[in-house]
């Protein structure tokens, strides 16, 4: 099957970028502000359109997968398969500007790997259905590789503004539950956006899909995380819970997480990307969220008194 760049008319320039984004939640959002801070025009889906004209009820893609340079999915499998490409594979396949596609997933793809370090090559194993759904849906939209080039992002335990241990602190819902050794990594939402703008901005021709790890440079134990969150809002940390005890009101989705312990190198993505972390580790994220919080609130106060 030719490129795209082949499908073009000698002597004709590439066309303007326009990205499509499929599922516009927390962190594809904040890929769209970015992507749109360097010249994209960009629209995404949701469940419903709203009155804002760069979203549209997910029904609506296929007026604009003409238009598209770039595709982004952050759309979850379901027992079904793929909502996204069960609708749009064909006319994803026909789109006749597309270059780049991207698709978000996640860690767990990995699988247990008893707390040991797996990189970008090592096989996927996962333990869990849902697990084993990310890796189908990974190999089917790696299969657009051959045509365009594909990115297929794994996404450690995603954090930022309104999602982030602060808020469980302060709702009164966060467990401080005790596993030793049991350490993963976490990725802030504006270093995933900063990762998927230096991809789909690379000039990387149609190739066989490339797999990137986004995750932090310091796996951490879930209690270490909110002991220090708590000594940053200057609070006491909840009480120490056993995990033995702790597992027994789990969800089936948090026993998951919990029995699965691996940690995950992101070096050779960052040099493939030829980005670092804004965020390296947990504390300078979370030290930037409540430094933004502090600003909005000053804002806010500012506002309401006047000038």
């Amino acid at each position: 099957m030719p490129t795209v760049q082949n499908m073009l008319p000698k002597g004709q320039m590439r066309p303007p970028a326009f990205l499509l984004i499929f599922g516009l939640g927390y962190s594809a959002a904040a890929i769209a502000e970015h992507a749109r801070a360097r010249g994209f025009t960009v629209v995404g889906t949701r469940r419903r359109s709203s009155d804002s004209p760069d979203i549209i009820a997910f029904s609506e893609a296929s007026t604009y997968l003409p238009k598209a340079t770039h595709v982004l999915s952050s759309v979850p499998p379901d027992a079904a398969g793929d909502p996204v490409l069960s609708q749009y594979f064909n006319a994803i396949a026909a789109a006749p500007l597309l270059r780049w596609i991207g698709y978000l997933s996640t860690t767990g793809v990995y699988g247990d790997h008893g707390g040991n370090w797996v990189d970008e090559t090592t096989p996927t194993r996962p333990d869990s259905e849902r697990g084993r759904r990310r890796v189908t849906a990974e190999s089917a939209w790696a299969a657009f590789g051959p045509r365009v080039a594909v990115d297929i992002f794994r996404l450690a335990g995603i954090y930022g503004p309104g999602r982030s241990v602060f808020d469980d602190l302060r709702a009164g819902r966060a467990r401080r539950v005790i596993k030793p050794g049991h350490a993963f990594g976490r990725i802030h939402r504006d270093d995933i956006a900063a990762a998927v703008l230096a991809a789909m901005t690379q000039d990387r021709p149609a190739a066989p899909a490339r797999f990137l790890n986004l995750t932090d440079d310091l796996p951490a134990e879930s209690a270490e995380v909110i002991t220090e969150a708590a000594a940053m809002l200057g609070i006491a940390p909840p009480p120490a819970v056993p995990f033995a005890q702790a597992v027994e009101t789990m969800s089936p989705m948090a026993r998951s997480f919990w029995a699965d312990h691996r940690r995950v190198s992101s070096e050779a993505t960052q040099k493939s990307l030829g980005i670092t972390w804004r965020y390296p580790t947990y504390r300078e994220g979370l030290r930037a969220i409540l430094q933004e919080e502090r600003l909005h609130s000053m804002t806010q106060q500012s506002e309401v008194g006047g000038p």
